[in-house]
């Protein structure tokens, strides 16, 4: 049977109990959780940069969007507070959108 020992969403075990295998899991603690959601932001950014079309990025950007989602519940924030820091903070300071490369700022 494979170890997997990782983060997987919530119904990941009733789609493996749909196939008739037998598995087992366990639920984290908070201390657990958000160690090991950082540790599937990780896995997650290593496979949205390993995609080679723009449809399996975008899976990837799915998943990555779901992993920031519980990562803000766990600070106590939600997905729509997040959204409006990057909103201020592309006001203050910009977006990424027009390609900008600091090469060197004189001292």
């Amino acid at each position: 049977m494979p170890v997997y020992n990782k983060l997987v969403r919530d119904k990941i075990p009733q789609i493996i109990e749909g196939t008739g295998k037998r598995y087992t899991y366990k639920v984290l603690s908070d201390e657990d959780y958000i160690k090991y959601l950082k540790l599937k932001s990780y896995e997650e950014l290593d496979e949205y940069c390993a995609a080679e079309t723009n449809e399996g990025a975008v899976e990837e950007l799915a998943d990555l969007l779901e992993i920031v989602r519980a990562l803000a519940g766990y600070h106590g924030s939600s997905i729509e507070e997040v959204e409006e820091v990057r909103r201020e903070k592309e006001e203050k300071r910009g977006g990424f959108k027009e390609k900008v490369f600091l090469v060197e700022v004189e001292d």
